[in-house]
């Protein structure tokens, strides 16, 4: 029988202090996978947008709840002209907008995300909200929306009939962007062009990682990965080479 093309490999453990299992796909956590936004990413449009620098801001960011939404209004309100491109076509309109089914997202300015600032920006191009938290010593998870700094991380948290939750964390696949996802031209996960880091990407994603775990879980995962088998299965990506 011929092996699956997307074959992964996952772990279990139960969680210390919760009546939770956690799951975690240690293909891609042990894998090289780095963001190379500015550096070779393609875009999530419909075909070939390097040229274009947007990465996965091409949509709005939809927001995961009221928390959320807080969160961008505070962190937004910190942002200078000289950081944010559209800092005067937010002030004049907002950077918000809702979708028909009430869920608020991020305005769009000439076709990407309204905090995006656009190659030739003074104040560099990237996310603004990402680059002004970098330059006072924060984290940037702690100025976006949460889908923003997620990404290509995925938790899926399903309850059993006696209350026991088991949370699966795991790589974003196209179908988590919901219809459109099969309409890109290219997305990172799948291709070996971004598993090219010199980290592991549990290493390189380590804060993200525990902002959804925590710290004692996290390192139980870890220990788990380096005490793992020594031959892991590469991830689909790379042995497609």
């Amino acid at each position: 029988m011929a092996r699956p093309e997307d074959l992964h490999e996952y772990l279990s453990f139960d969680d210390p202090d919760e009546e939770r299992t956690w799951v975690f796909d240690v293909t891609f956590l042990r894998s090289s996978w780095n963001c190379i936004w500015g550096n070779g990413c393609k875009g999530v449009l419909t075909e070939d947008a390097q040229q274009l620098d947007q990465g996965c801001c091409s949509y709005g960011a939809h927001f995961i709840d009221d928390a959320d939404v807080r969160t961008v209004v505070e962190t937004s309100s910190r942002l200078t002209p000289q950081q944010w491109q559209f800092h005067a076509a937010a002030k004049r309109s907002g950077w918000q907008a809702t979708e028909p089914d009430g869920t608020i997202t991020t305005r769009l300015v000439d076709g990407a995300c309204i905090f995006l600032n656009r190659p030739g920006f003074a104040g560099g191009a990237g996310c603004a909200l990402h680059s002004a938290a970098l330059a006072v010593g924060e984290r940037p998870l702690d100025w976006k929306p949460d889908v923003c700094w997620q990404l290509p991380l995925r938790l899926h948290e399903d309850i059993d009939a006696h209350g026991h939750v088991t949370s699966t964390l795991r790589e974003w696949k196209r179908r988590d962007w919901g219809e459109g996802g099969a309409e890109f031209h290219w997305w990172c996960t799948e291709s070996d062009d971004a598993f090219g880091a010199k980290q592991r990407t549990y290493q390189y994603l380590r804060e993200e990682i525990v902002e959804f775990t925590g710290v004692k879980v996290y390192d139980m995962l870890v220990k788990q990965l380096e005490q793992a088998r020594a031959t892991p299965l590469p991830h689909p990506a790379v042995r497609r080479r």
